[in-house]
């Protein structure tokens, strides 16, 4: 629930200090002033994980200090362009507070909404009007391909090419896990893999699942499981690459079952 009643001043006074102190690091620092668009890439990309996985762990301390780590990209970013000329960090600004008007005449205008997917289908029309040629212009391929996929579906969905039914959607999961069984050579199968992901994350949307934050649960619970196992065996003396099968798969189950334990307690 959001306290609509709570009001914070605008922090211009902060905005101002820390926009000060970036552009001095950009005179004054050998290594900030040698910084990129290009060479800034990957750490911007490491530091939005890093705020993913403050907000995944509900930690709002390192929320907090994760944020300030990003937005310190964002200003390094447009630093960069003032001094190239490429824009500026009014323009930055500007752009982003006449978007979030424009695309919300429900809210500052006099246009209607009656819930969430009113506004989402007006969204996807008003971007539409404002040039683009197709409603999955503008999601980036270098998103992972689970969260693109979703994107490109949810987009899809917003101006009413979906599916009607969830069995449906099950159904055609069904359909893909069979065309991979049956597909001959690396490339069909491959193809037909693809299509079965998709197919999964179309499901996982339509019963309200993640699928991403869903698979990444997954693979922190295999990491805890082997792990387990990997200890217990240190504890009696054996290397993992020793052990049977069997030995490990028995380890599994008790690891299992000693997670559920934890859950319950």
């Amino acid at each position: 629930m959001i306290n609509t009643r709570r009001r914070h001043p605008v922090p211009a006074r902060e905005f101002r200090r820390f926009l000060s102190i970036i552009r001095k690091l950009r005179k004054e620092c050998p290594w900030d002033r040698k910084q990129t668009h290009r060479s800034l890439r990957e750490s911007l990309l490491e530091e939005t994980y890093e705020v993913l996985d403050a907000v995944d762990r509900r930690d709002t301390a390192d929320l907090s200090q994760e944020l300030g780590d990003l937005m310190l990209h964002i200003a390094m970013h447009a630093t960069i362009a003032e001094e190239s000329g490429e824009f500026t960090f009014a323009r930055v600004l500007t752009g982003i507070t006449d978007k979030l008007v424009r695309r919300h005449p429900h809210v500052f205008g006099v246009a209607r909404a009656a819930g969430v997917r009113d506004v989402l289908k007006n969204w996807e029309q008003l971007k539409l009007g404002e040039g683009r040629r197709s409603v999955l212009e503008g999601i980036p391929r270098a998103l992972p391909a689970i969260e693109r996929a979703m994107k490109v579906q949810r987009r899809a969905a917003a101006v009413g090419f979906d599916w009607k039914k969830t069995k449906d959607v099950l159904e055609k999961v069904a359909e893909e896990a069979k065309e991979v069984r049956a597909a001959r050579g690396r490339r069909r199968r491959e193809e037909e893999f693809g299509d079965l992901l998709f197919a999964l994350v179309n499901y996982a949307r339509f019963t309200g699942v993640n699928p991403e934050r869903a698979l990444r649960g997954t693979v922190e619970r295999f990491t805890r499981r082997f792990q387990y196992i990997e200890r217990s065996l240190e504890a009696r003396g054996i290397r993992t690459g020793d052990a049977s099968l069997r030995t490990m798969d028995a380890l599994w189950e008790e690891a299992k079952k000693k997670w559920r334990l934890r859950r319950h307690e």
